[in-house]
């Protein structure tokens, strides 16, 4: 997957079907550039670096992840990634519902593995380094999904669940699950509150937003949600709604009849010097460079 598939807040778009109820996904990212932007989805995910590092965050937890580690997000966190290091960075990716693992009877796997997971009760560590036979087993797992994934050789949504189903067993047999049904009510409360400021901007994007508007679902002075939200995702809030239109223009550009001014215009800049000013810092190239290394004519 390259730079420009990129989603932020709630994703809209759907991680497989009701047959094949999992995405995957390969993420590179170059040096310097930007990596992942806030955003939740309702499925889980586990992130599986596989070159360089990065600063990842889940809810208000930053550490760095590195190559030959892991993350597990929950359904319903917020998160996101940062640039860390000079050498770049990629990722593989398995977004997945966790209806998935449910059985057509409520048997025992349901009650001990499957529903702690769901509830939040026994979930794997968020992150997950191969310091111990157990952690690395885990990330063994993954990869091996990962290579599933990638050959698609018949049967392979099979060996995807079979291994989940084998990672929550060892879960369960390592007495290292994690309970995240007891976060802090004030961290509860900012992760809700960030989450209403960025849907807002999702959903108001192509207009113009003051911080006045923002501020105010929460709500703050603007001074308070300036520091409450940098705090949060690690850019000031202009500079987060910037972020999230030219994703959107990333997407737009794939679409060679459209011109780039109009998609600057759409995506809520009435500027195209400063559009393409804004596109060269977030994604390391202007438009029409973006577009010749997809291919498509400007």
């Amino acid at each position: 997957m390259d730079q420009a598939t990129r989603h932020s807040l709630k994703e809209s778009r759907t991680h497989g079907d009701e047959q094949h109820p999992f995405g995957t996904y390969w993420l590179r990212y170059g040096a310097g550039e930007h990596v992942i932007d806030c955003h939740w989805h309702d499925e889980a995910e586990f992130f599986y670096c596989l070159q360089g590092e990065t600063l990842f965050q889940v809810d208000t937890d930053y550490f760095v992840v590195r190559a030959g580690e892991a993350v597990f997000v929950d359904g319903g966190d917020i998160h996101a990634a940062h640039a860390h290091g000079d050498d770049g960075c990629s990722f593989f990716s398995l977004v997945f519902n966790t209806s998935l693992l449910a059985s057509a009877n409520y048997d025992a796997v349901q009650e001990k593995l499957v529903l702690p997971l769901v509830e939040r009760q026994a979930t794997f560590p968020r992150h997950i380094k191969p310091e111990d036979p157990y952690s690395a087993g885990l990330i063994a797992h993954i990869a091996a999904i990962m290579n599933s994934c990638s050959e698609e050789l018949p049967g392979f949504e099979g060996a995807v669940k079979g291994r989940l189903y084998l990672m929550l067993a060892e879960l369960a047999a390592s007495g290292k699950s994690c309970s995240r049904t007891a976060s802090s009510r004030s961290e509860s409360s900012k992760i809700e509150r960030l989450k209403t400021v960025i849907q807002y901007i999702q959903q108001n994007y192509e207009r113009q937003i003051r911080l006045s508007e923002l501020a105010a679902l929460i709500p703050m002075s603007e001074g308070h949600f300036s520091r409450f939200f940098k705090s949060m995702t690690r850019q000031t809030p202009m500079d987060y709604i910037n972020s999230y239109r030219i994703r959107q223009a990333a997407e737009l550009l794939r679409q060679p009849e459209r011109k780039i001014s109009a998609i600057a215009l759409e995506v809520g800049f009435d500027n195209i010097s400063y559009f393409i000013r804004v596109f060269r810092k977030t994604m390391n190239c202007s438009p029409s460079d973006f577009r010749k290394k997809l291919q498509i004519p400007v």
